[in-house]
């Protein structure tokens, strides 16, 4: 993915408009990330009416309010817009959390080419090594929402296996994540509770045959 980018600047669609300009920074930002480029412009009627859902989309895989760790994604727009001004108007429609690249980066157009784009709103969706997984998801995202980058993780075989989003937690039938950390925990104070016990009583009980926790093994 990275190499995609290799001496661009991406932009972030925060107030400041922060810049990613060195290989560095790109690298940290879409390693080992599914990549969503979106094409779409502001004189789209039909970019317009997707920019809503396509953004709930984004924000529930990777807003706090709604997942406890961001999924490995990433939402670059890629302006097909007549000015700078219109792009600026429509980046307004789209997370902050999202990327662009500069109005006047020719790039835009390359890569326009590159994926043969014929119709907009188009998102692109690819994993970490470039490759093409789906060429147009606007229907996926309309039609399925947050369950698509399940789908998607799977595909392009990227593991996270903490990523949940906020209704999954409030399941009380499932496990907690917290569970290994509790269960470590225990087995570490019964294991001091057991030193305590004294160094004599353990020798004593492996010279029986007794085990050197002197019973059946924890189920943790």
């Amino acid at each position: 993915m990275v190499d995609l980018f290799v001496d661009r600047v991406l932009v972030k669609n925060n107030r400041d408009q922060d810049e990613l300009d060195t290989e560095r920074e790109i690298e940290n930002r879409l390693q080992n990330r599914i990549l969503l480029l979106f094409f779409g412009s502001a004189a789209c009627d039909r970019c317009q009416e997707f920019a809503p859902a396509l953004s709930d989309f984004y924000k529930r895989l990777t807003d706090e309010f709604y997942v406890e760790r961001s999924a490995q994604l990433v939402l670059l727009y890629i302006s097909m817009d007549q000015s700078e001004d219109d792009q600026e108007s429509f980046l307004q429609e789209l997370p902050k959390k999202c990327l662009f690249l500069d109005y006047e980066d020719p790039y835009r157009r390359d890569l326009e080419d590159m994926f043969k784009i014929k119709e907009i709103p188009t998102v692109v969706v690819l994993r970490p090594d470039s490759s093409v997984l789906i060429p147009n998801a606007v229907g996926e995202i309309l039609h399925l929402g947050p369950d698509c980058y399940k789908n998607w993780q799977e595909a392009a075989e990227i593991i996270d296996r903490n990523f949940m989003i906020s209704d999954d937690i409030s399941d009380k039938s499932m496990r907690s994540l917290t569970d290994p950390m509790r269960r470590l925990k225990y087995k570490v104070e019964n294991k001091k509770k057991k030193q305590r016990g004294g160094w004599g009583r353990r020798k004593d009980a492996e010279a029986d045959g007794g085990g050197g926790d002197g019973g059946a093994e924890s189920p943790w």
